[in-house]
């Protein structure tokens, strides 16, 4: 791993705690899986406060987590992409945040990364939730690609010898739909969290609009604050 991706660490989730408070104070990947459209802002901001539906794990994601040890083991044997349980923030919105599976950096200093599911159905392809939060590890860790790899199982018994894996090539278009979901999402935690509406400040000439929208981006990242 790069010295630049390393100082992008902010927690690991081997120390669960500190992992989820620091999940808790940006947009993850999980935030984003259900992002489908503006009027799910509301729901994930619901989510995002501790409102809503509470969901502390079943059968099925304990599985998950025995398997993906194993499972992780392979793509490094096979892919050679090491397991990694870090939790990165992104080079320019520190609020963006992102846990991937898995990590390696070319020699020409092309990121790639894993993700890894257990399911107990077959995948026709992709699904979408899955799709979003793979096109969002790549926007935070500016990745170029992902091994999406995932193990089917009957009643908590692998279906097949080996996992099962697909490429999926960054899509840029994909992440900025991702990325302005995201900033509305954070506008809403705003709104919630300050009773206020989010500030704007207008430019003045001398400044250049890159420095007006990274003004504007710091005010955004307030809602997740301390």
């Amino acid at each position: 791993m790069t010295p630049e991706l390393q100082a992008r660490i902010v927690a690991d989730s081997r120390d669960r705690v500190a992992w989820m408070r620091a999940r808790s104070r940006g947009i993850t990947a999980t935030d984003v899986a259900g992002l489908t459209s503006a009027n799910s802002i509301a729901r994930a901001a619901d989510s995002k406060l501790g409102g809503g539906p509470r969901f502390g794990g079943n059968a099925y994601t304990d599985h998950g987590r025995r398997r993906e040890p194993e499972i992780a083991a392979w793509v490094a044997a096979t892919h050679g992409i090491l397991p990694s349980s870090a939790l990165f923030r992104a080079e320019v919105e520190h609020r963006h945040l992102a846990t991937p599976d898995g990590i390696a950096v070319d020699t020409a200093g092309r990121i790639e990364l894993a993700e890894i599911k257990t399911t107990n159905k077959a995948f026709r392809g992709i699904p979408r939730t899955y799709l979003r939060q793979v096109w969002w590890q790549q926007h935070v860790l500016g990745a170029e690609r992902t091994l999406f790899v995932w193990e089917e199982h009957v009643d908590f018994a692998p279906v097949h010898d080996e996992p099962r894996c697909v490429w999926i090539d960054r899509d840029d278009r994909e992440i900025a739909k991702l990325v302005g979901l995201a900033t509305e999402l954070i506008d809403e935690l705003y709104r919630r969290t300050t009773g206020q509406q989010v500030p704007r400040r207008m430019p003045v000439a001398t400044t250049s609009r890159r420095e007006h929208l990274r003004e504007r981006d710091a005010f955004r990242a307030l809602a997740l604050a301390d």
